[in-house]
């Protein structure tokens, strides 16, 4: 059994252990060891002696881990499997619908399927329940109403993971000149409906039949020369993927093409037809001729069509073809910029691995500096720190910087904003920290006003760097919060404060469409930071990237690509500019 499986089993052991009402130590006990198999740079089942090494692997915990490995699964798990209801794991994937809510609906109501709740939320039989209400039950309606939409949809994160094993087992056929990922993946879409690729071939038949050979293809749908349409199942993620077969001359005008967006593409017809000419997904062609001229990069497309080139994260029609017109088309952020992650957690609260470990492997990276922000002490669920604690994390950090060359390692922390708005830590410990952070992590159901006044108060603190995931949103489980954006970009403009764009997956908070307003109409500036967890998750840095570039953002518009001595010197002149200001 590979770590993969013994991660999945656990995270599944956590969900079961949360959907029974188990305390919430217990399931982070499970999602913690789960992070730290899946962190680990050695196979769990050859090294089972070696599992209490492991950070946020105890006796217990390690004892289940044993069991999966010898039995191939956890009898736990199946206990609960056999005592609760077989569908209400699956009310799990619900929008804003958590495991004390189901369990409650499940005592009350008898509810065990998406069915059942559709059926009683329309009723108005859960409205009724004590701490639920005619608000809440809407939200339920909603959820369940949403769900199918959402379902057809895979995050960024779990398509890109896809879209990697395909590319490198069609590495491995004959016949195939060029490949590439196109559509709303390429495009950098925060989450996709289905894949497509892009192939150009001597021999399409022969590589349509490699294609439907592939060992994750679960269904054919379709097989032709031209087009290769299959339902593949990548460790647990069923997707739909077309692959697009062209020679090697129709390529980047396929590329183009299936890269999309829909909009983007009328815009180019319109263009090329103002211009004479005739867009086809094969190339161009002249009002009066049959002749397709046909190129040999997608550069030399836009070219053609008297336009600079559109990055395809760009390709949504929300600007891009009038800057190409103009030549103006902005040279967007890319991974080489970037120089140092400012949020990440270690082993002190919530992480996986050690500062040290972190340090090391963002050196690998290639990074220049880190921050480690660590949880506060009111976020006792993810193990957070006391002030005394983060003192002797400091000695720590100290350590690591005297030990380790080529890296700085900031002190920094991701600090809770309070349900009454108060920080979790006072002035004079944060006027101690190189960097800090500022989230939400409770009271996330206040109304808007309240919700905005506790950010504003947050950024106008001195002390204050950077809002952690501003809006709060988890993808296809919370929706963000409801906030006045004008107000929240004014005030981070007025007082220095930056927005972060959280580069975890099911976040990427903010998304596109903020950080451009926020960039257009105020002029910000923000950080992208990983929020990451372990070691492994450093390389979430590319969907902050991706989601950047679809917002416009260029190298200064992101404060991680400064080098360390600007970086320090701009976090003490927000201070001083705030301490002015007052």
């Amino acid at each position: 059994m590979d770590n993969k499986q013994v991660v999945r089993i656990l995270n599944q052991l956590a969900d079961y252990l949360d959907l029974a009402g188990e305390n919430s130590f217990k399931v982070s006990a499970y999602r913690k060891a789960g992070r730290a198999v899946e962190a680990s740079r050695y196979a769990i089942a050859d090294h089972l002696d070696r599992l209490l090494e492991l950070p946020g692997v105890g006796k217990g915990t390690a004892g289940v881990i044993v069991e999966i490995v010898e039995t191939g699964h956890s009898s736990q798990l199946e206990r609960l499997r056999n005592e609760l209801p077989q569908g209400l794991p699956d009310l799990l994937s619900l929008q804003g619908v958590g495991p004390k809510t189901i369990y409650t609906l499940y005592k009350e109501l008898g509810i065990t399927s998406r069915d059942e709740l559709l059926q009683a939320a329309e009723l108005g039989r859960i409205r009724v329940l004590t701490g639920f209400g005619a608000k809440k039950e809407q939200k339920i309606l909603e959820a369940v109403k949403n769900f199918t939409q959402l379902s057809e949809r895979v995050l960024r994160v779990h398509a890109l993971q896809v879209a990697r094993v395909i590319e490198r087992e069609l590495t491995t056929l004959s016949f195939i000149q060029k490949m590439s990922v196109a559509g709303s993946l390429r495009r950098g879409k925060e989450t996709v409906k289905d894949l497509d690729f892009v192939i150009a071939t001597t021999h399409p038949e022969e590589v349509a039949d490699q294609i439907v050979q592939l060992p994750f293809v679960q269904e054919v749908v379709n097989k032709g020369s031209t087009k290769v349409s299959v339902v593949v199942d990548v460790e647990g993620i069923q997707i739909s993927v077309d692959f697009r077969l062209v020679t090697r001359e129709q390529y980047a005008s396929a590329l183009h093409h299936f890269t999309g967006s829909a909009e983007h593409n009328i815009r180019i017809r319109q263009r090329a037809k103002q211009m004479g000419y005739k867009v086809s997904e094969y190339g161009i062609y002249h009002d009066d001729a049959e002749e397709m001229i046909t190129f040999k990069e997608e550069k030399d497309f836009f070219a053609h069509l008297k336009l600079a080139y559109v990055p395809p994260e760009l390709r949504e029609d929300r600007g891009e073809m009038e800057a190409a017109e103009q030549d103006q088309v902005p040279a967007l952020l890319q991974q080489d910029d970037y120089r140092g992650d400012l949020h990440m957690h270690s082993r002190y609260s919530d992480g996986a691995h050690s500062i040290r470990e972190m340090a090391e492997a963002a050196k690998e990276r290639g990074y220049e500096y880190i921050a480690i922000t660590d949880h506060s002490q009111s976020l006792q669920v993810a193990n957070g720190l006391t002030i005394a604690e983060l003192r002797e994390q400091w000695e720590e950090i100290a350590q690591v910087n005297r030990e380790v060359e080529g890296i700085t390692v900031l002190r920094g922390t991701e600090m809770d904003i309070l349900p009454d708005g108060r920080l979790d830590f006072p002035d004079e410990v944060l006027a101690e920290l190189d960097v800090v952070i500022a989230s939400i992590h409770s009271g996330m159901k206040q109304d808007r006003d309240t919700l905005t006044r506790r950010l504003i108060e947050a950024m106008e603190n001195p002390y204050v760097h950077i809002i952690g995931h501003p809006t709060g949103r988890v993808l296809f489980k919370r929706d963000a919060y409801d906030l006045d954006f004008d107000h929240i970009f004014q005030t981070a403009k007025d007082t220095g404060t930056i927005l972060e764009c959280n580069a975890n997956g099911r976040r990427l908070d903010l998304n596109d469409e903020l950080l451009k307003k926020a960039k257009d109409e105020y002029g910000l500036t923000f950080s992208i930071n990983t929020d990451a967890h372990s070691v492994p998750d450093l390389s979430r840095v590319e969907l902050g990237i991706s989601t950047a570039k679809r917002a416009w953002l260029t190298k200064p518009d992101v404060i991680n690509t400064m080098g360390l001595d600007e970086l320090q010197e701009w976090l003490q002149e927000k201070r001083k500019m705030r301490k002015e200001i007052d």
